[in-house]
């Protein structure tokens, strides 16, 4: 037994067997011995106490060995251990090395006692199960991992007391948050909701305060701060002295494969917690904090009972020997807790908002000097304050202050590997985090320039936007004034914040322009662009699938794409193509984006569009157009298509619109620019191949003849570059003079393009 690797409690077990052989001068040391001391742990105790009672086996064991011949008193011998013994000690390594265990345990040995053949033990244990033996190794077993004796190594230490025992069991299914309340950031703030909790638990009944708020507003925090307060006594005396533990549903589940094993392990957390008591004298009730307090309802219950953990809890919140703290989000509140309605009337619910951006100043103020000593960083006031404000208007899925304290850590821990790398650990204290560090990380989590958007410096960036705008699109100047306009207005602050930065309308016919304006706009604020083809949606049910599809139908787990889409990139420009040919539905879902820059997907989650630029292209009217315009009319045909478009959209959705932009037709002067424009991202391409390309006049003309029409706009002249002009160069490039580079002139023969050189 010497060479068998032991947990210090299996060795314990082991030595008492041999003990108890001593005190009854048996011969040797039998399974029975074993079995007998195994009573006194405190595992095996309360494993075997679901199924049959200690104390009955106990007296029949011992009746058992009392009738075994016993050597004469003075004898001097030494036991040994008996066939059987051998037997179950084999047993027992056998199930410690087909297992993952790394010593043997009292597990090992209760599996032992059970596969004996021909043994008292074997018969007294099993009969005293009632055929139930798996259900009691794996009681056991879960009781063991939380209660293993790996550490203690002091032979005084080693005979610890069952109520000892107990008491580690289940003080390793709670947190005592009075222990670690050192560790955790202070709490700034909330006043009112912590005299509120406070009071809540001073009454007589239902002193249980349930904190419901969104994710990352400070409901756990807030309870960190009541455990410092008790901690400093600077609670009422009816408070002073509590311990508060906080449950953890998920180690309550861990491991409980059978009936029974849940519902122990919460009466064992109860009780002990009811008993646990800083001064006897003057007992006070203990509190236990649940976070999620809405996953106790419906844990543990099983489809023939409606025994759930909520349920079992009841008792003790009638009985008032244990105050309770719970918190959840309104959202589970109103999906999972308030169909529990005894626990509602037990409860007492405090409202914990979202604090103010002023508010969020002065926590992340407070807790920046711990921050800095743990990131070896200095953060500048500028940098704080960027933080909190950034974070509101462009984190838009969660909650101040979690969401600006993430940003500060982000850039505390970025800016400390950054100067790590540079200089070594030792300088690391003269880093300093500023604006430009958190816009970074900012940048990073939300796709989005946030110091462009908010340096001076880059005012002039946002002055030179239309300039550089109108260098790449030709003829259309009041289309660009109006969206740059739409864009510095919005920076500038004076545009309503609950509305998208713009929602504009381009009206004009095909190959004027419309699409490649969002397509710049995008690229020169450096922003995604999100374009989705409204011809795809000229069915009702297709309408659908941007907001996703109701419950119950195919699709309903994808999502929205439209509402995604936005979650994923908040700050974008939404090109919305050809918005006429959708079917009319889309009409009424982009009435809310456009007037409160929210749309609600089907799972009722918001995505938010403040930071959006709405454009809807659309050549409605078209064919109406170009029959109602005569040579002398001097109306031009985007004007006549405003007309329709008028007749075509609603009221209430031209009436929300920041602005209905009019493109000019196409005339030859601008199309001679595209001309040039296309021309030149030509010659980038054969720069790459060292390829120089010079058109003559008369090529120029015939390229600018053929992909222009005043019908179709600037349309075809990509198809006359490609099937004229690329085809020339593509040969000489792979197989003619043009391998290895050099210049080519294009010219006309035979009223065709040539290569003339």
């Amino acid at each position: 037994m010497a060479e068998i690797k032991q947990t210090l409690r299996a060795s314990r077990m082991l030595n008492k067997a041999y003990e108890c052989c001593k005190e009854y001068r048996h011969e040797f040391v039998m399974p029975e011995h074993l079995l007998l001391v195994l009573l006194d742990d405190f595992n095996f105790n309360a494993a075997l106490n679901i199924f049959y009672s200690p104390y009955q086996l106990e007296e029949r064991i011992k009746e058992y060995l009392e009738g075994v011949d016993s050597l004469p008193e003075g004898t001097e011998y030494m036991p040994e251990p008996s066939v059987q013994m051998s037997k179950l000690m084999e047993m027992a390594l056998q199930s410690v090395a087909s297992s993952s265990a790394e010593a043997l345990d009292i597990p090992h040995l209760t599996k032992g006692i059970l596969a004996l053949q021909d043994s008292w033990a074997a018969y007294l244990l099993k009969d005293s199960l009632y055929g139930k033996e798996a259900n009691f190794m794996s009681q056991m077993i879960s009781f063991c991992d939380f209660d293993d004796s790996y550490g203690i190594d002091d032979d005084d230490e080693a005979d610890v007391t069952s109520d000892s025992t107990e008491k580690a069991a289940w003080r390793r299914l709670v947190t005592c948050m009075n222990d670690l309340y050192k560790e955790q950031n202070p709490l700034i703030g909330r006043e009112q909701e912590l005299q509120r909790t406070i009071q809540v638990l001073c009454r007589r009944d239902k002193n249980n305060p349930l904190h419901v708020g969104e994710p990352g507003v400070g409901k756990t925090a807030l309870v960190w701060g009541l455990v410092r307060m008790i901690e400093e006594g600077r609670v009422p005396d009816r408070l002073k002295g509590c311990r508060v533990y906080q449950l953890d549903m998920g180690t309550l589940l861990a491991g409980t494969q059978y009936r029974g094993d849940f519902e122990n392990r919460i009466k064992m957390i109860m009780d002990g917690v009811a008993a646990e008591q800083e001064n006897p004298a003057e007992p006070k009730p203990n509190i236990v904090y649940i976070d999620e307090i809405h996953t106790l309802v419906g844990a543990g219950a099983t489809s023939d009972s409606a025994m759930d953990a909520s349920n079992m809890l009841k008792p003790y919140l009638e009985s008032g020997a244990i105050r309770f703290i719970g918190s959840t989000t309104y959202e589970e509140y109103n999906r999972h807790f308030s169909r529990s309605k005894g626990m509602i009337r037990r409860f007492q619910q405090i409202d914990i908002s979202e604090p103010t951006i002023d508010e969020t100043k002065n926590i992340l103020k407070q807790l920046q000097p711990r921050y800095e000593e743990f990131h070896h960083v200095r953060y500048d006031d500028e940098a704080i304050d960027f933080a909190v404000e950034a974070s509101a208007k462009y984190v838009n899925d969660r909650f101040l202050p979690d969401k600006a304290i993430d940003l500060i850590d982000e850039a505390g821990a970025s800016a400390e590997v950054s100067e790590e790398s540079k200089t070594g650990k030792e300088d690391c204290a003269a880093a300093v985090v500023t604006k430009t560090d958190v816009a970074d990380v900012l940048a990073k989590t939300c796709k989005v320039d946030a110091l462009a958007m908010a340096e001076e410096d880059d005012y002039q960036r946002l002055e030179s936007l239309a300039p550089r705008i109108l260098s790449q699109i030709y003829g259309q100047d009041e289309a660009v004034r109006q969206v740059v306009e739409a864009v510095q207005m919005s920076r500038a602050g004076l545009l309503d914040d609950n509305k998208p930065l713009a929602s504009l309308l381009f009206v004009g016919p095909t190959g004027v322009g419309k699409t490649e304006v969002a397509r710049v706009l995008a690229r020169e604020l450096g922003i995604e662009l999100i374009r989705f083809d409204m011809s795809e949606y000229t069915e009702k049910h297709a309408v659908a699938k941007l907001i996703g599809s109701p419950a119950g139908y195919v699709g309903y787990e994808d999502g929205g794409l439209l509402t995604d889409a936005i979650r994923k990139s908040p700050n974008a420009v939404l090109l919305l193509d050809e918005i006429e040919k959708a079917h009319q539905d889309i009409y009424n879902i982009l009435l809310q984006v456009m007037d409160y820059a929210r749309l609600t997907d089907n799972k009722g989650h918001k995505a938010d569009f403040r930071n959006v630029v709405l454009i809807m292209t659309s050549n409605a009217g078209a064919q109406f157009a170009s029959q109602s315009i005569g040579f002398n009319s001097g109306v031009s045909r985007g004007e006549a298509m405003m007309k329709q478009v008028k007749k075509t959209f609603k009221p209430e959705f031209l009436n929300r619109l920041s602005g209905a932009v009019v493109f000019r037709d196409m005339d030859k002067e601008m199309a001679t620019l595209i001309l040039q424009k296309k021309l030149r991202e030509l010659d980038a391409k054969l720069e790459a191949k060292s390829v120089r390309m010079t058109l003559t006049t008369e090529a120029f003309e015939h390229l600018l003849k053929e992909g222009f029409t005043a019908e179709y706009g600037a349309r075809e002249m990509d198809r006359v570059i490609a099937q004229q002009l690329k085809p020339l160069l593509m040969r000489e490039i792979l197989f003619g003079s043009l391998k290895d580079g050099g210049e080519v002139i294009i010219g006309i023969i035979n009223s065709q393009l040539s290569i003339i050189n």
